[in-house]
């Protein structure tokens, strides 16, 4: 079956492209990276809810639209919002966030994050809650939520130390490290990192691999690897809700948010 976009790219902030039996969410705002907002955020959970329940699909590509997969939170909006000491719209992205994570890891389905470009912050975490992660060898992560003044978010600070050890976590946290494709290969960040240009197409018969497992088996299986761990991702997310406004409403987080956008260093003093 011919891939169809189910929505019209000019004024949809996620893309549903069906083929066959694996479905396409494109995060759609090329033109800031696809930086998270609370709508964005929004029209995720939604269409990861939907592919779900769908049961002519049977796996879930995430990508970005354009060069990158997800740089993470829009810092315009959050210096805008921080200024104002308005902190509402920004729990609003952080609530979706949990409903995303906590999507991803109760639906029956595999869900494969293809990064396809940069992926920082929030972006690099929602890669991390998919249930599996291949690389564009154009990729690069971040975590680096210290350098603005924030704790981390979209169940980072549940999945990176299970990933790379709480050392390794540690020192992403807290440092503005970048990583490479090949540096998160080497991590266990990602599974694969495949060529730029054939990426589209390798991560698509990735899914359809995916897609023509046995459903039952799927779903017992992931179900085995993720029941046992949901109340601790929940209280995590709860507690990344809570701490991550708490930094936001800090004078630490201002100077954060201004340093970067006038592309100098931050002075933090600890409130």
């Amino acid at each position: 079956m011919a891939a169809t976009t189910q929505q019209n790219a000019l004024d949809q902030l996620v893309l549903e492209e069906r083929d066959g039996k694996i479905i396409t969410l494109r995060l759609n705002r090329p033109d800031r990276l696809n930086a998270l907002n609370a709508d964005l955020a929004r029209e995720l959970v939604h269409a990861l809810i939907r592919a779900g329940e769908d049961k002519r699909i049977g796996a879930i590509r995430l990508i970005g639209a354009g060069r990158a997969f997800c740089a993470g939170g829009d810092l315009e909006l959050l210096l805008r919002l921080r200024k104002r000491k308005d902190s509402k719209e920004l729990e609003d992205l952080l609530v979706a966030g949990k409903e995303i994570c906590l999507v991803i890891a109760g639906m029956p389905k595999p869900v494969i994050a293809a990064v396809n470009g940069p992926a920082a912050g929030g972006g690099m975490n929602l890669a991390m809650a998919c249930d599996i992660r291949v690389a564009s060898d154009q990729a690069k992560f971040a975590e680096a939520f210290a350098q603005i003044g924030l704790y981390p978010d979209f169940g980072g600070t549940f999945f990176l130390p299970r990933l790379v050890g709480r050392a390794r976590a540690a020192e992403l946290f807290w440092t503005s490290t970048k990583l490479s494709a090949e540096d998160a290969l080497r991590m266990g960040i990602v599974s694969r990192v495949i060529p730029a240009a054939q990426f589209e197409e390798e991560t698509k018969k990735i899914t359809q691999d995916l897609a023509a497992a046995a459903p039952l088996s799927v779903r017992d299986s992931k179900h085995a690897m993720t029941s046992n761990n949901r109340a601790e991702l929940t209280a995590a997310l709860d507690e990344e809700i809570r701490l991550q406004i708490h930094c936001f409403q800090s004078e630490d987080c201002l100077e954060g948010l201004n340093a970067f956008m006038e592309k100098r260093k931050p002075n933090f003093r600890g409130h």
